[in-house]
């Protein structure tokens, strides 16, 4: 007849497989084997499950880790003699299982110290046994088959403890050990008596279930029981003596024995460690010190296990966590009580589930968050990996849709099939529409769990088929977003687990909601700023340039610096790059002030010097209190040569063509604003096809850490090792290590030299009766020289006008410039006349004038004026057939 827990057939021993399964590989032993002991209290009958282990002289078997109600209401000690005759020992040393029952009449509590109870055969793990038959008595033998019918036995005589199985000749009392205590509390506590197992573990050690009953273990529970045994045998800690940072300390003396592991984390050298535990301690931080005595006090601790986590200073300066873990042994006859463990450190360590100093580490992490990208890596970093998920995502919430800030891991394939089709161009908006319950989630507010096979939705089933985890993040009365966590294997979602997730998604939810609040204010200031800023850079003749702004990221300031590159007449190009005093609006402001300043300084034609000097009077006429700094370079693209002007600026850094480098410090003047008759000097640079010229602001160079020489020689050194062919990756390269607590302009021009070279004549036309004549004949032999005379006709019509309206409508000097580049010709007559030609909109049949820029418009394909040095130039060009 088979018995019932056969017919049932491993039930309970499938999901307790199972159960082992979902076991985080991350781990460590010690987590693991607590895990074990209460799954052997979930899947069998047993009320208190133990596992001893040989010390580390193999002498005793100590009591390793427990779970269930207190062992010593059962007479479970901590200890057992290795060579003694309690089932503890005997089930090391025979490697077999033993089941033993304790019935209400029995007087003696410490079933486990009775070894004398009958010396029978053990029953194998896993054999049935019929209900109230007895196991054959005998000797070593084969075990008996699953479910073998037994026949029915004697009972079992009120009174005696018996080894469950063995044949007991009916009315015999079995015999007694002599050395039992008697123990009233224990029989009123179990008035039906208790059930007893002993598995061995791999020959280190056993397991000992305990259950409240004579008939507590059936034949399903002892299946169960030897899975769940040999996966605590893989699950026991190794001896602490000399196996990795394990300590051996004398409670009588203070001396400890100490591996190298060890001294390794406390930053100790094994000759400069004196063996007496206070030089270890004497290391712990100072509120820790309290925790760290009462463990290593033995006045203070009873026999049994300790786990503490504790902070020391290392000889840097910066602070450690390690986790103590250990176990007194008691003393004998001349050998004192020993604390016997390991030490590790616990920044490496998987924190248990509800340990509230993942709370604390996360807490921490989000207050230091300052952007939406920063919250979302935090809680990725608090969850994932602790949790063992195979993937999470959190997203802000924006009307009905998600919009995902990370995604981890990132890769598109590990991601649903309907995430995927919502795709953009960095993560997915998460289609809300598609997930209903996801929905419900977030307009309940609540956090929703799903175990493996639950009924849901396939673009949130696919994101944990094992488990899925969905948190609403709320803050403020709303919900910000919602954090989705996924496992791909079956997870067991215990009650702290719940609890550290919906204490995660509170804090979550204030610190994105404060994030996006920092984004959106951070995003408004950088619009500003680049409002004030260049909106794109001009192709350049012979040159190509690249600009970078990067704001500061301390706090929400406006900063001052700006750039600019100015296209200027006869193929020349002014760069400027400045930094105002300050971070704030009126910084901003000023800088904005400074740049169209300059500019329009610039166009009028003025040199460098006079440039910045029409700055810097203006600066100091504007009645503020910030001072500015400025570089300005003109540079002549057909030339190659380049005049520059320091403002209390960081000189401008040069990169040959073969790859030396030269930081120009020629003298410069002060900072504008300062001092109002300021000379700024003019200095050459001599710039060859090839060569990279970068301006840039002290944030780049500059920081708490590091001077201005320093920084700038780093920037000549990473300019060295770069490519300048391609300016962007440059550019980005260097703000790669930019101080962020201060903003930085960045501008970068790579000389190239023009390919085609324009050619000029210029020609000073004197005030006498035939300027306009001479002024022709000179422009006739120009265009013969060059090879264009067929469009001589044109060319002087043109000339005779400009050099007529020049003579009749300007007094000074007037200068003629003949300019061939290509297929066209550029007429340009200049004068010291600020005021424009205007074109009349009518003219009479009377009128004596007013033709001549309608007859220079009609002859040329384009014609306009530009300031030059307090005048005008007045300009035509024509195109060459």
């Amino acid at each position: 007849m088979v018995s019932e827990g056969a017919a049932e057939h491993g039930t309970r021993t499938l999901r307790a497989e199972l159960a082992l399964k979902t076991l985080g590989g991350d781990l460590d032993p010690h987590e693991r084997l607590h895990a074990i002991l209460e799954q052997v209290l979930v899947f069998t009958s047993a009320t208190v499950a133990a596992v001893y282990l040989p010390d580390g002289e193999g002498e005793a078997l100590s009591l390793t880790a427990s779970a269930g109600v207190p062992r010593r209401l059962y007479g479970l000690s901590d200890t057992y003699p290795a060579s003694g005759t309690a089932p503890v020992a005997e089930t090391c040393r025979s490697g077999r299982p033993r089941w033993l029952v304790s019935t209400a009449s029995h007087r003696n509590a410490d079933l486990l110290r009775n070894a004398d109870l009958h010396q029978n055969a053990d029953v194998s793990e896993g054999a049935g046994v019929s209900e109230g038959a007895d196991a054959p008595q005998g000797a070593e033998g084969p075990d008996l088959p699953e479910g073998a019918g037994v026949p029915k036995g004697p009972d079992v005589p009120k009174g005696a403890d018996v080894l469950e199985g063995a044949g007991v000749p009916e009315g015999a009392d079995a015999p007694q050990s002599a050395d039992l205590p008697e123990d009233a509390d224990l029989r009123r506590a179990h008035p039906e008596g208790f059930s007893l197992g002993v598995l061995p573990l791999r020959e280190r050690g056993c397991l000992v279930a305990v259950g409240d009953g004579t008939d507590a273990f059936d034949a399903e529970d002892r299946r169960c029981l030897g899975l769940l045994a040999e996966a605590a045998a893989g699950a026991t800690p190794a001896p602490p003596a000399g196996h990795g940072a394990s300590f051996d300390l004398a409670m009588d003396s203070g001396r400890v024995e100490v591996d190298d592991g060890l001294l390794d984390l406390f930053g100790i050298g094994r000759d400069d460690f004196d063996g007496r535990v206070e030089t270890l301690i004497a290391l712990t931080v100072p509120e820790d010190l309290p925790a760290l005595m009462s463990v290593v006090e033995a006045d203070h601790m009873s026999i049994g296990d300790r786990e503490l986590e504790f902070r020391i200073l290392q000889p840097s300066g910066e602070q450690r966590w390690l986790r103590l873990r250990g176990r007194i042994l008691p003393g004998g006859e001349n050998r004192p009580a020993r604390l016997v463990g390991t030490v590790a450190d616990a920044s490496t360590l998987r924190t248990g589930r509800g340990d509230v100093a993942r709370i604390q580490r996360l807490a921490a992490a989000l207050a230091t968050a300052g952007t939406v990208r920063d919250v979302s890596q935090a809680v990725v970093t608090a969850l994932r990996k602790p949790l063992l998920a195979d993937r999470i995502a959190l997203a802000e919430l924006e009307g009905d849709r998600l919009v995902v800030t990370v995604l981890d891991p990132p890769q598109p394939e590990v991601w649903p099939e309907v995430w995927r089709s919502e795709w953009r161009s960095e993560w997915p908006d998460a289609p809300v529409r598609t997930m209903p319950t996801l929905a419900t989630a977030l307009r309940e507010g609540r956090a929703g769990i799903w175990p493996a096979g639950a009924d849901l939705e396939p673009a949130l089933a696919d994101v944990g088929p094992g488990g899925l985890a969905v948190l609403p993040l709320p803050a403020g009365g709303r919900m910000a977003g919602a954090c989705l966590i996924g496992w791909d294997n079956p997870h067991d979602f215990g009650p702290e687990e719940r609890a550290l997730l919906t204490a995660a998604s509170g804090l979550a939810g204030q610190a994105l909601m404060r994030a996006h609040a920092f984004d959106a204010e951070h995003e408004l200031v950088g619009m500003l700023q680049r409002t004030l800023l260049p909106r794109r850079l001009p192709q350049l003749p012979g040159a190509v340039a690249v600009a970078r702004y990067l704001p500061t990221t301390a706090g929400l300031e406006v900063g001052g610096d700006w750039y600019d590159v100015i296209p200027l007449p006869d193929n020349h190009v002014a760069l400027v790059i400045g930094d105002v005093q300050g971070h704030n609006a009126g910084a901003a402001t000023l800088m904005g002030q400074m740049r169209t300043a300059l500019r329009a300084y610039a166009v009028e034609g003025h040199p460098p010097d006079v440039v910045v000097s029409h700055a810097n009077r203006l600066l100091m006429d504007m009645e503020t209190d910030l001072f500015a700094t400025c570089c300005y370079v003109d540079i002549d693209m057909e030339e190659g040569s380049a005049w520059y002007v320091r403002a209390g600026h960081i000189p401008p850094v040069l990169r040959h063509p073969n790859g030396s480098t030269e930081i120009s410090e020629a003298e410069g003047g002060p900072p504008l604003g300062v001092v109002m008759q300021a000379d700024f000097p003019m200095s050459p640079l001599r710039l060859t096809p090839g060569t990279l010229l970068a301006l840039t602001t002290d944030g780049l160079v500059e920081s708490a850490d590091v001077d201005v020489e320093d920084g700038l020689d780093q920037l000549a050194a990473e300019l060295s090792a770069a490519d300048p062919a391609h300016l962007g990756v440059v550019a980005d390269t260097l703000l790669g290590g930019a101080n962020r607590d201060d903003d930085v302009a960045l501008l970068l021009v790579r000389y190239d030299g023009m390919a085609l070279r324009p050619q000029r004549e210029n020609w000073s036309v004197w005030r006498v009766p035939q300027a306009v004549g001479q002024a022709r004949r000179y422009t006739r032999r120009v265009l013969r020289r060059w090879g264009v005379d067929s469009m001589a006709d044109t060319v002087l019509l043109v000339v005779s006008e400009l050099v007529t309206n020049a003579l009749v409508h300007t007094d000074g000097r007037v200068r003629l410039d003949l300019t061939l580049l290509a297929d066209r010709l550029r007429v340009s007559v200049a004068d010291s006349s600020p005021r424009t030609p205007m074109k009349p909109t009518v003219i009479g049949w009377e009128a004596t004038g007013g033709r001549g820029i309608l007859l220079v418009e009609a002859m040329s394909s384009a014609w306009g004026t530009v300031p030059v040095s307090g005048g005008k130039q007045v300009w035509a060009e024509i195109p060459i057939e």
